[in-house]
């Protein structure tokens, strides 16, 4: 039987030393290959101005920017400490005239016009949105038409044993208190279906791996 899910911070992640130990753990995951880079270019995810909600330290918009052509990024996060960290690593990627960042907070309103981005993207951060059909329903606000959505994160239902290889290499450890309250804050596939089929999105599906889950979605 599934735990009942307990919700995580709606903050975001705030002071210096959180964002830098997220910024080593987001780049242990880019090197270990294990952001979800590849299934965004696969489900679709592969050109136009796109928009990232939580980007945290900036990695995976950073590595999806590396991996387009003609592609710009607008990143939107409600953590000015993380945002710092995200300026500072387009920089070292030499990427910043590609990509914009902006502070707000998703989970009450995306500040951008309708039908702004050609695509949109988010990783990790979906267990935090207190009102998720609240955020979809913006994000089909500000897609143009033709244009589509992927949303990736953990899954509370994950194998133990899978869940104990985590504990065991993550790395640095001082983020494992972290990992723990977002896997416990994180969605069921099912809990994922129920909460897509109140959204704006008709055209959607979600999808399952081993750590998490994934929702592909287009605004027709």
């Amino acid at each position: 039987m599934v735990k009942a899910r307990i919700p995580e911070t709606d903050h975001g992640i705030q002071g210096e030393f959180n964002v830098e130990v997220f910024d080593i753990f987001a780049k242990y995951m880019r090197d270990k290959g294990w952001i979800e880079t590849k299934q965004m270019l696969a489900a679709g995810i592969q050109s136009g101005h796109a928009l990232e909600i939580g980007p945290g330290p900036g990695i995976k918009g950073l590595e999806w920017l590396k991996h387009t052509s003609n592609t710009k990024l607008t990143s939107l996060d409600i953590s000015e400490d993380m945002l710092r960290v995200a300026r500072k690593n387009a920089e070292d990627y030499g990427l910043s005239d590609r990509v914009t960042y902006v502070l707000g907070n998703a989970t009450q309103a995306i500040p951008f016009e309708d039908e702004s981005f050609d695509v949109a993207f988010s990783n990790g951060s979906l267990h935090e949105w207190e009102y998720p059909e609240k955020v979809f329903n913006e994000l089909y606000r500000v897609l143009k038409p033709n244009s589509m959505l992927f949303v990736s994160d953990l899954r509370r239902d994950i194998n133990p044993l899978m869940k104990l290889m985590v504990k065991v290499t993550t790395k640095p450890k001082e983020i494992l208190p972290g990992f723990i309250t977002s896997l416990n804050a994180a969605y069921t596939v099912d809990e994922m279906v129920e909460i897509m089929k109140k959204t704006a999105f008709k055209q959607f599906r979600v999808e399952k791996d081993p750590m998490g889950l994934s929702v592909i979605a287009h605004k027709g």
